[in-house]
């Protein structure tokens, strides 16, 4: 055979010799296609529908992937669920098949989620604890009473409004147990929206979709600016915005209400923050660095700098806002509060709202 042509259009193979006549009958050539070993055939990975996925995801199956990522193998997950390996096997593969996906590659510790699968373990997380929710309070329900209520707070609606609501709450209601969350409004509705948590006292503003929650207002937020008690600026007996840009801030998250309202104040006083700080969600984070340090400089709600400066931790600053913050309330999930315990305790939280108000 001294040369040949394939052509593709009709499969044919044919050959020829120097001087380009055939000499030999053309073939009839069947292609067959072989797998990469390198790469997975078309559609190996592709996602399957939502449909899909709902109509054959089980939560054993959710609750076999949970026990693999905790353990790292598919036999110890199989032992603590009282599955046989090879079941456990099976059930996994299941799952894979059903999503379209490869949740598990292993590694030297022994099986390790994939980026894939480490979102489908977040989720299923998230589905058993709603679903852990959803029994408890289906028991509240079937003994006529309460037994838990989680709730996430602000930490200006913390020391103002939530800590004395909940002494009364707890004076009414010793049986119920509560569990308490302090975090930034953004993470608050998120934990509220997969309902990690029942109610909150924070803001809706931040949340891209507002109309998911029902706000309730309870009261406008004052702030100011606290420094250790060893700060140089205590000893000035006035105390300007272009002096607190001389020091690095302990600052909260980027686009949380009190971040953004200290910029907008930076802008109004034509001053620019430094840009040597440290960010912290948490007030006591945040008093717990400035009072070990003599430089560090922090905003804060005036209910949390009236805590610590009655027990001298930090001191507050003579200085003047111009920019207001924003209201916090009430927030739950839009529709009707099905929860008697969340009823309970924003009834709790107006009557102190009245009370504070009539104090004043």
């Amino acid at each position: 055979m001294d040369g040949f042509f394939f052509d593709h259009g009709n499969g044919r193979l044919e050959v020829y010799n120097r001087a380009g006549c055939h000499t030999y009958a053309a073939f009839r050539v069947k292609i067959y296609k072989m797998a990469s070993p390198y790469k997975p055939e078309d559609g190996a990975h592709e996602l399957a529908s939502l449909h899909s996925i709902g109509s054959r995801l089980k939560f054993r199956q959710l609750k076999l992937l949970l026990a693999i990522e905790d353990l790292g193998s598919v036999h110890q997950a199989a032992r603590m669920l009282h599955m046989s390996q090879p079941g456990a096997s099976k059930a996994l593969k299941e799952i894979e098949e059903a999503l379209g996906l490869t949740l598990f590659a292993r590694s030297a510790q022994g099986l390790m989620a994939t980026d894939m699968g480490r979102c489908v373990i977040r989720h299923a997380r998230l589905m058993y604890a709603s679903l852990s929710h959803m029994h408890e309070e289906l028991e509240d329900i079937s003994r006529g009473g309460g037994r838990r209520i989680a709730v996430g707070t602000i930490p200006g609606g913390l020391a103002r409004l939530l800590v004395d609501a909940l002494l009364q709450f707890r004076a009414l209601h010793p049986f119920v147990n509560v569990e308490l969350y302090e975090d930034t409004s953004v993470r608050l509705l998120e934990q509220l929206q997969s309902g990690a948590i029942d109610v909150a006292l924070c803001r809706t503003s931040v949340s891209a979709h507002p109309s998911l929650f029902h706000f309730e207002w309870l009261q406008e937020e004052q702030v100011g600016v606290v420094v250790s008690p060893q700060h140089p600026l205590t000893r000035k007996s006035e105390v300007t915005w272009q002096d607190t840009a001389d020091y690095p801030w302990v600052l909260f998250p980027s686009h949380t209400p009190l971040r953004t309202l200290l910029e907008r104040e930076a802008a109004n006083q034509n001053i620019v923050i430094s840009r040597s700080h440290i960010e912290a969600s948490s007030t006591f984070a945040t008093a717990l660095l400035l009072s070990k340090s003599d430089t560090l400089i922090a905003l804060l709600t005036k209910e949390s700098i009236d805590f610590f400066e009655t027990t001298k931790v930090l001191k507050a600053l003579p200085i003047r806002f111009t920019a207001s913050a924003e209201p916090f309330g009430i927030v739950t999930r839009a529709g009707p509060v099905n929860n008697p315990n969340v009823a309970k305790l924003c009834e709790c939280l107006r009557w102190t709202r009245q009370r504070q108000l009539d104090a004043t």
